[in-house]
This record gives structure tokens, sequence and C-alpha cells, in this order.
């Protein structure tokens, strides 16, 4: 019997583990395709496995602020699903996104409507440094010819 993980994937998102302080540069109004304005702030996070490694939680917050994303990985399809919450809007699971890791670049991408504008969202983590992994949110208007960056986490590990 063989005790070693299969190499299809599932630990793609181990380097999430542990304690974070995380740097945030995002857009007033994200949904807003006209919106030039950014803010900054830090954050605090942690992140953990869930059923056998097929799945992690983590949690983001902030004095004002706080965030869940679930993380499921499809051993059949080999890909990612990650479903987002957070208290800018109480009782809502956004649309997963869905994808996998080449290089150590993750993409994943759905189709929303936010601010009454269809859009596909791309999430990109980035993971060529070890202990300060980048995550960024972008939003395609016009059918994912071009991408527009509205939020930004640099991630450094804490524990």
């Amino acid at each position: 019997m063989s005790s070693a993980v299969p190499v299809d994937g599932r630990s793609d998102f181990d380097f999430i583990f542990g304690s974070w302080q995380v740097r945030n540069r995002k857009l007033v109004d994200v949904t807003d395709p006209g919106c030039e304005e950014w803010i900054e702030f830090d954050a605090t996070a942690t992140a953990e496995p869930i059923l056998g490694g097929l799945g992690h939680v983590d949690r983001i917050w902030t004095d004002s602020f706080e965030g869940f994303t679930l993380r499921q990985f499809d051993p059949e399809a080999k890909v990612w699903r990650i479903w987002w919450a957070s208290n800018g809007r109480p009782g809502h699971l956004d649309p997963y996104v869905e994808g996998s890791f080449t290089d150590g670049v993750g993409q994943f991408f759905c189709d929303d409507v936010l601010g009454g504008h269809e859009v596909k969202v791309r999430f990109k983590w980035t993971t060529h440094t070890p202990g300060t992994p980048r995550w960024d949110q972008a939003f395609s208007y016009d059918g994912g010819t071009t991408w527009r960056t509205n939020w930004i986490m640099d991630l450094t590990r804490t524990a």
C-alpha cells in the first residue's frame, strides 16, 4: 500500500497552510468598470486543509471586513473549485471559479454578473517566491479579450 500523494494537482495549494499578514490593494468599487480609485489596507489570514487534503478553508479579516474561502479539488477533472463569501455581501456565496496551476501560476475562471455587468472573473495565484505568494482578481468585460485587475493581495507568512 502506497502512502504517496498523487501528482494530480491536489497539493498545489499546500503553500497556503498557516498564518499570514496580507497587504491588500483594491479598487474602491470592483464592480464599476470605470473606477480608478485604489485603497490599501492590511489584513490577517489563516488557512488549513480539510477533507483529507482535497479541500481547504481560509479566513481573512480586518477590524471591519471578514472573508472566507472554500477550495475543493476534483481528482477526476484535476481542477480546483473556489468559492468566496464575505460580510460585504451577507448570505451570498459567489459562483465558484475553476482552474489549475501550471509552473507555479494558478488561474481560475467563471462567468458572473456584477454591478449589472456580465463579466468573466479570474483569480490568479503566483507562487514563485516561497513564503510570499500573490493573489489577484481581474474582470473582463469583453469576453476575456482584456482583463482589468481590481484586487491584489501580497501575503507574507507569519506562522
